[in-house]
């Protein structure tokens, strides 16, 4: 116990010593485009419009250094998840290895007589001692490196003050799911697996109906969205998609990030269109319409409720694969672990472990699933808003951090959205079959 103790004292330490010394502040004005709408000059309407030529005219925009700087980014995030899936077994090792996880337990039996609560402490202390654990590469992946491509604003001191808000919402919620899951474990056996994946699909709707309204104001200052043009474009988006039009707020995402971004969350009565302010202060007109009508699309199409649908799903292999391969490694070496059976709560960082490998070797297939309905969340967007110039240069605002041009495998195995290649691709293409009609919408603003 005192190398646990000295253990969990040097990670505590490693995050004063990230207190004191700060991430240098990213240069975002480097990276980012400019404020205002681009058109290429190969890319405007006429006869002799080509798509492929007038994606390229979009892509070069790019500087050289804007490339670089995010294809590094975003290849390094590559091997930041490798990094991230060996660390998180590494976390668990050190539960089962170290006896901290038997000492959680025993201890949670010598504080109460019921089961149901001893679990549930047993899961806040695992919960407590995965979030110490893992400061090391969270303050790196997630602080450091952020402030080092520019795109975080907050000091460490906020940063963390977020990570413990974070933390907290799971103290308060998690041990009390764990201990029902145990109890399922306790009252059907081997086949706790499809409680499991029932439980996953009512939380997941549960939590998209709440967390907009009661987590996410945690974060960020939420007020009623600015008067003027903006106002006034998204709800008429929202009315004529007939999307809820009593609650389009937007965010300080500023105080935490310099990226751009824009959803419509929440259903059953809490839906809420949100917009963050560097959206709305670093983007033109027609970029906000393209972006809103992407978000809307997501809620027209009912992708919340269907991708829910596809998580749980995955989920529940995910479940079923970790209690087939949880049970074998229970046998062979829990008698040498100091675990009991798969009801001992003691043996959670070993499902844990067996359900990060799970997920880890299906992140294409998880990425996939989103990608596909981002690309029909795309086209909606570009039907309602009929803006392709504008989702051409958002999508190329995202891309001074997500690489624009990946091949057809890494696009598969990395992307849970479009590349920025595929984005401005299809936009010109809309561009191309629509030409009237955006030389209309343009001459009418012209004329303003």
């Amino acid at each position: 116990m005192k190398a646990v103790l000295l253990l969990l004292a040097s990670l505590l330490a490693m995050v004063c010593l990230a207190v004191s010394a700060q991430a240098a502040p990213g240069a975002p004005g480097a990276r980012e485009f400019p404020p205002g709408l681009q058109i290429p000059e190969a890319a405007r309407t006429g006869p002799d419009f080509d798509v492929d030529r007038a994606t390229q005219a979009y892509l070069d925009l790019l500087t050289p250094e804007q490339r670089a700087q995010s294809d590094a980014y975003f290849e390094g995030g590559y091997w930041l998840q490798l990094w991230g899936f060996l660390y998180g077994l590494a976390v668990c090792a050190v539960l089962l290895l170290s006896g901290l996880s038997r000492w959680m337990r025993d201890l949670s039996e010598r504080l109460v007589r019921r089961v149901y609560l001893q679990n549930a402490i047993y899961a806040a202390l695992w919960l407590l001692a995965g979030f110490v654990l893992s400061l090391p590469l969270s303050i790196y992946s997630d602080f450091f490196r952020e402030h080092q491509y520019g795109l975080a604003t907050q000091g460490f001191g906020d940063w963390f003050t977020d990570q413990a808000k974070g933390l907290a919402i799971g103290l308060v919620v998690m041990p009390w799911l764990i201990a029902l899951l145990y109890r399922a474990i306790r009252r059907v056996g081997a086949r706790w697996w499809l409680w499991g994946t029932a439980g996953a699909f009512a939380f997941f709707v549960l939590s998209a109906m709440l967390a907009p309204v009661y987590l996410a104001p945690l974060f960020n200052d939420y007020k009623p969205l600015r008067e003027g043009p903006v106002r006034s474009a998204v709800l008429t988006l929202a009315r004529a998609n007939q999307i809820p039009t009593d609650n389009v707020v937007e965010f300080d995402a500023s105080r935490q990030t310099t990226r751009i971004s824009a959803n419509v969350a929440g259903f059953a009565g809490t839906t809420r269109v949100a917009l963050n302010d560097n959206l709305l202060d670093k983007t033109s007109l027609p970029e906000i319409k393209a972006v809103m009508g992407h978000e809307m699309g997501h809620y027209v199409l009912n992708h919340s409720l269907r991708l829910i649908i596809y998580l749980t799903l995955v989920i529940g292999v995910g479940l079923w694969f970790t209690q087939r391969v949880f049970d074998a490694l229970l046998a062979r070496w829990g008698t040498r672990l100091g675990l009991r059976d798969r009801a001992d709560a003691a043996a959670l960082p070993l499902a844990w472990a067996v359900l990060t490998l799970f997920f880890f070797l299906v992140t294409p297939l998880t990425n996939s699933i989103s990608r596909q309905a981002e690309a029909e969340a795309d086209m909606f967007g570009l039907d309602a808003a009929r803006e392709p110039y504008g989702f051409a240069m958002a999508a190329m605002r995202l891309s001074t951090y997500r690489k624009i041009h990946p091949g057809p495998l890494e696009e598969i195995v990395f992307y849970d959205h479009p590349s920025g290649y595929a984005r401005v691709h299809g936009s010109m293409v809309w561009l191309k079959e629509n030409q009237a009609l955006v030389q209309a919408a343009l001459a009418a603003d012209a004329a303003r």
